[in-house]
């Protein structure tokens, strides 16, 4: 019986490159990541990660190939995807 391999693509993750099935959402790769927190709140300084999981409450919020604000549990992997969820971090 041959063994089946899964399809994998290559992300970058704050800087650190996985193998994630294409089609995934960033959120569910973030997680399978070991990440349950996406961002730091700018006003609170508390984490943020998954919520709602549909895109309505805006918590999991990250940086995606540079662009701000993306929705990650919406967001599908694709390959070469940078993903960086330092965005919305409080400085010291």
């Amino acid at each position: 019986m041959r063994k089946r391999t899964v399809p994998r693509v290559s992300v970058t993750i704050d800087g650190r490159s996985a193998r994630i099935r294409p089609g995934t959402s960033v959120a569910a790769a973030l997680l399978e990541q070991g990440r349950w927190d996406f961002r730091t709140d700018p006003v609170s300084g508390t984490a943020r990660g998954p919520y709602c999981g549909m895109g309505v409450c805006l918590e999991c919020e990250v940086t995606v190939d540079g662009r701000p604000a993306v929705r990650a549990c919406i967001e599908r992997v694709r390959e070469g995807m940078s993903i960086d969820t330092s965005a919305g971090e409080v400085g010291p």
